[in-house]
């Protein structure tokens, strides 16, 4: 199967779990796209209803479109489930780098109101340590961005300005940059969440910890559903 056969078989998996009438966090992304399109096979096959609650403006539009009932945050502020899917997912811990599709401050905040976050991801996602494959994502406000960037490097990193295809920095759903940081092997990915929560300048970061009530891995074998630590 390929990758993108793999992504759609755990977000079926995923979305199996959601029940008439829950609140349902809607995550951003290429898996968590499959997952919102499996949510409206199910309300045209079985009726389910939910409110879904979107982390972007893209899902919005897509769950529009499939005539998924919307709420907002603030209409919301407890959540039933979240489903998203996640850049990297530490296979100790099941801490998650999130982020490189450009939500990550609306994802964290939907998901960290979910009394379940349940992430979907292909192989290709589980990493012995975070770090292994993507930089982490850090959200920051435009303005002065460049003495965040400095105060960023210094915590040992190599940022990077996030660019649009047509060179422009790329802005997120709530106007602000993002800085793509590599760290490379994250030995205490908890440690730094904090260290980068203490900058000046800085939003949010895409080190999710803590958080993960389940992944569902599809890899070329099966199904693996993977939990956090007891």
């Amino acid at each position: 199967m390929s990758l993108d056969a793999l992504k759609k078989e755990a977000a079926i998996q995923a979305v199996a779990q959601i029940k008439n009438g829950m609140i349902v966090g809607l995550g951003t992304g290429s898996t968590a796209f499959h997952a919102v399109n499996a949510i409206g096979d199910r309300m045209k096959a079985e009726g389910l209803s939910i409110i879904g609650v979107p982390t972007s403006s893209r899902t919005a539009d897509q769950a529009r479109g499939l005539g998924i009932t919307l709420a907002s945050l603030e209409d919301r502020p407890s959540l039933d489930l979240a489903i998203d899917g996640a850049d990297e997912i530490e296979l100790s811990t099941l801490n998650l780098i999130k982020g490189a599709g450009g939500a990550l401050l609306q994802e964290k905040l939907v998901e960290v109101s979910a009394a379940r976050l349940i992430i979907i991801a292909d192989e290709t996602k589980k990493v012995d340590k975070l770090g292994a494959r993507f930089a982490i994502p850090v959200e920051v406000v435009r303005f002065g961005w460049k003495s965040t960037f400095g105060r960023l490097e210094a915590l040992g990193c190599q940022p990077t300005l996030r660019l649009r295809a047509d060179g422009e920095p790329f802005v997120t759903d709530e106007q602000h940059f993002l800085l793509d940081c590599q760290f490379g092997l994250i030995d205490d990915a908890a440690r730094l969440a904090d260290a980068i929560k203490g900058i000046t300048g800085v939003i949010e970061h895409g080190l999710f910890i803590g958080m993960t009530s389940q992944a569902i891995v599809a890899t070329s074998s099966g199904i693996e559903n993977l939990f956090p630590p007891a």
